[in-house]
């Protein structure tokens, strides 16, 4: 559950940076007569910039995380029946949930509200129905989505969801075998063999 919720946090980077990008407000003045505005002004004029830019940092946090997780150990490798890429659902997930979010007004109390609100109802989704793997910040970050069957020692596994920083052969003679962490029940990373 961590991890899933860690992963959400991770899916919103480029909402959060974009978020900063638009409500970030430091006045330059070259002006000869300027002087500092103060700390206390400038933390008032950009809470929405700052909390932002924390979840920036806590994304980079359970990225690392994440990246020493799946530096573990594996599972006894299984064997890939059928496979079929669905790297779109990144560009969907992008599309779908973090463009519209960023045409918020980000400067009214009440919308800010209803992002929040927004966020966390996504997030209760996202975690229910197990889309932590549509991350468009893991595609940034280089990992591919399959969906295959799988033969593993225990039996033949349908549509189960592989993340992996390689690209698998989708047409191939003869079956790849793949070593895996489990991330979830139908969800692993896999690392060629």
């Amino acid at each position: 559950m961590k991890r899933k919720i860690g992963l959400y946090i991770l899916s919103l980077w480029l909402l959060f940076f974009f978020v900063i990008v638009v409500t970030i407000d430091i006045p330059i003045s070259f002006d000869s007569n300027s002087k500092f505005i103060g700390f206390n002004v400038l933390l008032k004029s950009n809470y929405v910039a700052i909390v932002s830019f924390l979840f920036l940092v806590i994304g980079t946090i359970v990225y690392f995380k994440f990246k020493y997780d799946l530096e573990g150990s594996t599972n006894i490798p299984f064997e890939i029946k059928k496979i079929e890429s669905v790297n779109y659902e990144h560009l969907t997930f992008l599309a779908t949930y973090i463009i519209p979010l960023i045409c918020f007004n980000l400067s009214s109390v009440r919308y800010l509200i209803v992002l929040l609100l927004l966020l966390i109802a996504m997030g209760v989704i996202y975690i229910k129905t197990d889309l932590f793997y549509a991350n468009p910040s893991l595609a940034l970050l280089g990992f591919h989505i399959y969906k295959v069957d799988g033969s593993f020692k225990t039996g033949t596994k349908e549509n189960i969801i592989l993340l992996t920083r390689i690209r698998l052969k989708e047409q191939q003679k003869e079956q790849q075998k793949v070593s895996y962490i489990k991330l979830d029940d139908r969800i692993f990373y896999v690392k060629p063999l």
